[in-house]
């Protein structure tokens, strides 16, 4: 259907493609993968025949449609209804349609039967076309990727950015082009629309080829992952995590065939260098040098998710209790979000709140926060140093800053190249550093705000949807940056590899209700699918036995040494704990060592140390933990 042969395409001086090939077939499902600027949305783009390659062919068959969908698409605008551009992908129909409308508005004053025969033939062939079924298909396709019934009649002007991508996306899926072109469609879907557009896509006739930042989306759809790499396109037979055990055992064996190509190097160069000089040996050396120079060189494999190499750390331990809701309502207008709902994050806590939009996951994010008015009450517990990251963060970077100075000015005390690496992770690289805020894209400027939010040293996280703008790679990055990290976070996602991989605990929000289920989301989806008649869920609300008498709104004066003392004790506990902590390390240490196994006295001697030192960690954490409660209660 498309073949695309010796591919070399540059931009100035970067070689983005070079003699890169891939052909596809009818009914292929591929997923285009690589990191940021490697060329996946450039390959789109001439793959559409809007880009013309530097050398190479890109030839199609010529009954081959294209539908391309690409993030330039959002500032499309118009009054029209959002039913109105999707049935915009039945030309014909919509032509046809138009016809017979104006043939029986001339039959209604002039009736002649040349008429009623030209409304015939124009039925006839909209009969053929399926019209009559086309604002059916229009309908269910719109409300599969999450609008409502009552939205369809809605001019598209009247939404936003992200919701208006979703009407282009509906529009190029009833076009239902031999082959489909989706650049990050997944952007601006919930959850349940990215289900949708799964099996969607899952059982499109056509081809498709699309480029997502979404693990799991892309097991489910592509059946073929072809990933940018080294200017070349290389080709797996199969889906993500085929590509991950597949490319794994391929860099093993080209690992290992560059080790003895080096070896092979190094001889050779020896021989070279010790029998230059010798006449005898002349013919021999020339020969080596010949092979050397015909040698095709093995890359070296390089590891393209290293760890992070960055400490996540925060200056002081929250209490256990991190924030708690208590009868929380929240409406817009007659939009009711939340109603008399009530829920608590405790220390350790690693939330996900899930859901389609329009529920309300980024208004009880800003609740928590503290920026929504609200009925009810919404308290952060003792010690909690919270952070907030969303995308109306970016207007808070400075715009005259360069990258790196931002970060330093926001005075989390760390290096520079403790900053540069973690700035390496979310692939600003080298002198990227040194942009200027105002020069960089939105994805850009989300990614600076969120290494901001990384580095703040709060021990509470509320993270808005933070792997929007970035590529596989970085969102591994992410996991490992979360997974490290000691505090406690709700993060709102879509995206299900993500929070399957970081989460121990799902949120969502239930007939204005917020709910939890207490497990992985791989549990929670199990449990989804079997839909117990009875909810095997209960609301978030503190359990009877756990509230608390209400206090009186002011403090006496006589509780303010209290307080002093108290804090003064938790801080002295604090220093002990970080001194066991740190004995544990050590004898964990000693422990591991094979010389203490061979010698049954040091053995014994070690063990028992160890238990020592664990039991009076144990017993000063308890410590720790009723006397942060008694500060807690009296705060």
């Amino acid at each position: 259907m498309i073949a695309v042969n010796n591919l070399s395409y540059f931009i100035g001086d970067r070689v983005l493609f070079d003699n890169a090939s891939l052909h596809i077939k009818a009914r292929d499902k591929i997923g285009l993968i690589g990191l940021n600027g490697t060329g996946k949305s450039t390959l789109l783009r001439l793959l559409n025949g809007d880009y013309q390659p530097n050398a190479g062919t890109v030839s199609k068959s010529k009954d081959c449609s294209i539908g391309y969908l690409d993030q330039d698409l959002l500032s499309y605008n118009t009054s029209d209804s959002i039913l109105t551009v999707a049935m915009q992908a039945f030309k014909e129909a919509c032509t046809l349609q138009r016809q017979i409308e104006e043939t029986l508005s001339q039959l209604e004053t002039n009736y002649q039967d040349s008429t009623v025969l030209k409304l015939t033939k124009l039925q006839e062939a909209f009969d053929r076309l399926e019209g009559y079924t086309i604002q059916a298909k229009a309908e269910e396709v719109l409300e599969g990727i999450g609008f409502q019934t009552s939205d369809l009649h809605t001019p598209l002007s009247n939404f936003s950015g992200g919701w208006r991508m979703r009407v282009i996306l509906a529009r190029l899926l009833l076009e239902k082009p031999d082959l489909l072109l989706l650049d990050e469609p997944t952007n601006h879907l919930d959850l349940p629309s990215i289900k949708w557009v799964e099996q969607y896509l899952q059982n499109y006739e056509g081809a498709v080829v699309v480029v997502s930042h979404d693990r799991q989306f892309l097991d489910q759809v592509a059946e073929i992952v072809v990933e940018v790499s080294q200017q070349k396109l290389v080709t797996y037979s199969g889906n993500y995590d085929f590509y991950l055990e597949e490319k794994a055992l391929r860099s093993e064996i080209q690992n290992n065939a560059y080790i003895n190509q080096q070896q092979k190097i190094k001889q050779s160069e020896q021989f070279i260098n010790r029998f230059r000089a010798k006449a005898s040996k002349a013919r021999q050396v020339q020969s080596r040098i010949k092979s050397l120079d015909r040698m095709e060189r093995i890359e070296e494999v390089s590891d393209t998710v290293a760890p992070v190499k960055f400490n996540f750390t925060f200056s002081q331990k929250s209490g256990r209790t991190v924030c708690e809701l208590k009868n929380v309502t929240k409406s817009y207008g007659d939009n009711l979000i939340l109603k008399n709902t009530s829920a608590v994050i405790e220390r350790h806590d690693k939330i996900a709140l899930i859901g389609a939009n329009g529920k309300g996951k980024s208004t009880l994010l800003r609740i928590i926060a503290g920026n929504e008015d609200i009925s009810g009450k919404s308290n952060l517990g003792y010690n909690v140093i919270s952070s907030f990251y969303a995308q109306h963060q970016l207007e808070a970077l400075d715009l005259e800053l360069e990258i790196l100075e931002e970060l330093k000015q926001f005075g989390s005390g760390k290096s520079e190249l403790e900053l540069r690496n973690l700035l390496g992770c979310f692939l600003f690289t080298e002198d990227d550093v040194f942009k200027k805020i105002k020069v960089l894209s939105g994805g850009e400027k989300s990614r600076v705000a969120l290494a901001k939010t990384l580095i703040s040293e709060s021990n509470f996280l509320l993270l808005d949807e933070p792997t929007n703008h970035l590529d596989i790679h970085s969102v591994q990055i992410l996991i490992q940056a979360l997974n490290q990290f000691k505090g406690t976070f709700i993060i709102v996602s879509h995206d299900r590899h993500f929070i399957s991989q970081v989460a121990n605990k799902i949120w969502y929000i239930e007939d204005h209700q917020l709910k939890s289920y207490p497990g992985t989301y791989q549990e929670y989806e199990y449990w989804q699918s079997k839909k117990p008649s009875s909810p095997a869920v209960s609301s978030t609300s503190p359990p009877a036995k756990q509230a608390k008498p209400k206090k009186s709104e002011s403090k006496p004066k006589s509780n303010t040494n209290k307080l002093k003392k108290l804090a003064h004790q938790l801080s002295e506990i604090e220093e002990k704990i970080e001194y066991r902590e740190s004995q544990k390390l050590l004898l964990e240490q000693k422990l591991s060592d094979p010389s203490v196994y061979s010698n049954p006295e040091a053995l014994q001697e070690s063990s028992e140390a160890f238990q020592k030192n664990d039991d009076e960690l144990s017993r000063l954490n308890d410590q720790w933990e009723k006397i942060a409660g008694k500060l807690d209660a009296m705060g």
